[in-house]
């Protein structure tokens, strides 16, 4: 099996990559990214050697680069690439449009030539805005984005679904929740609150911090993807989801914990606008029809994190100077876009 994988040096790509080439041995990956901040080649340098690997750098907004991939004989899309931090969205929405929305455009397009290739697309639980109190969100709830970000991934599954109903696109939507765990860029949650604690900075908190959102470690959503990839019905949405919401102040204080720092690092900070209050999904689909379910307790999950993010300070210090963003330059030709080791 062929896959292209759109944003596979980001952080669920590089854990989805790295988890299927372990997984199976009939695969072969192309890691289609353009290796904006927050890719990171050396997350899969690691898997670089492996012959079944390979890398190009390349836009989802650039039509001839894509077409390129297609012509390859592919039998699946994974499609992770976007712009994710609600922050960012908000400071400025361009980028989100032209890479979550224009970009996914792209690929749809080209992937209407190849009516035979599934196509996944890597949603958000954002999509659906801010979930009231005791509800979690099914598959069928309408979608009532609230961020600029959440408003280009919902868009986009528009569009992945306008395509599926008018050209026949072989489509699957998966809609998760917050993913924790190696190769995150430490801008988000849990790795900057471990990057600061560990160096005794503030652990800066929106608002009063009770904001609840449900964590799931990546391993266990690769394991969601590659189920889908082999067994899910085209036109399948499924939500991704361990079930047990926490507020985020709570999982600060844990990392505290577990590092044996004090809580006097907690700072609290102006909230962002239209911070969404609770995120809760209802995974029931995914665990009925596949038979998936989490097997990383959010305990274990964030020891192993926590334990990780020790182990590799070099690559965390690169990702906060964005000294990775040379590696390329360091390790392959200039004169070409694409590699294979």
């Amino acid at each position: 099996m062929k896959l292209l994988v759109t944003g596979g040096a980001g952080f669920i790509g590089s854990n989805f990559v790295r988890f299927l080439l372990n997984a199976r041995r009939d695969i072969e990956i192309v890691n289609f990214d353009q290796l904006t901040y927050a890719g990171n080649p050396e997350s899969l340098s690691d898997v670089a050697p492996d012959p079944r690997y390979q890398f190009v750098r390349g836009d989802i907004t650039d039509r001839n680069a894509v077409d390129e991939q297609f012509r390859r004989g592919l039998d699946a899309v994974i499609h992770f690439a976007a712009e994710t931090h609600v922050d960012r969205s908000i400071e400025d929405a361009a980028p989100f449009l032209k890479t979550n929305i224009f970009g996914t455009q792209c690929l749809l397009e080209a992937a209407r030539a190849f009516p035979n290739i599934r196509f996944i697309h890597i949603s958000t639980d954002e999509v659906y805005g801010s979930a009231p109190a005791g509800m979690a969100f099914r598959e069928e709830t309408p979608l009532d984005p609230r961020s600029p970000y959440a408003a280009s991934k919902a868009s986009a599954e528009h569009f992945v679904t306008a395509y599926a109903n008018t050209y026949g696109i072989s489509s699957v939507i998966l809609r998760c929740t917050n993913n924790f765990g190696p190769y995150q860029f430490p801008e988000k949650l849990i790795p900057l609150m471990i990057a600061n604690a560990g160096e005794n900075k503030p652990l800066p908190i929106y608002g009063d911090g009770m904001q609840e959102r449900d964590w799931l470690f990546v391993q266990d959503y690769c394991r969601a993807i590659a189920l889908t990839l082999e067994e899910a019905n085209p036109g399948s949405i499924y939500n991704v989801s361990s079930g047990e919401s926490q507020p985020n102040l709570k999982i600060v204080r844990t990392i505290l914990q577990i590092l044996g720092k004090p809580d006097s690092l907690i700072q609290y900070v102006q909230d962002r606008p239209g911070h969404d209050r609770r995120y809760a999904l209802d995974s029931s689909k995914i665990r009925r029809e596949l038979g998936w379910c989490p097997l990383v307790s959010f305990e274990e999950g964030i020891r192993k994190t926590i334990d990780w993010y020790r182990d590799n300070s070099v690559w965390l210090d690169h990702a906060r100077s964005g000294e990775y963003r040379n590696y390329y330059e360091r390790h392959y030709s200039r004169r070409s876009e694409t590699f294979r080791s």
